[in-house]
């Protein structure tokens, strides 16, 4: 997959990192629960033949932090 690139990006004050590969019209790939971007590693370079594939790590996945926490103390 020499195409792929991982990127980060900041919006919000929330870092988050995603793989981007190919060009054309976008495709996102989200991830279930236990698992990463990881998960389409072999989806990626057949979809990005034709697609710009864009593969983020959900917030508290390996890459992108997890969100801080909310809970109010009483």
């Amino acid at each position: 997959m020499e195409s792929v690139k991982h990127r980060t990006v900041t919006a919000n004050g929330i870092r988050q990192h995603y793989i981007d590969a190919g060009q054309g019209p976008a495709v996102v790939l989200l991830h279930g629960f236990p698992f990463t971007n990881y998960t389409w590693r072999n989806q990626i370079p057949e979809l990005s033949k034709k697609y710009r594939v864009i593969a983020p790590d959900l917030r508290g996945y390996p890459r992108s932090p997890q969100a801080p926490s909310r809970r109010q103390e009483a």
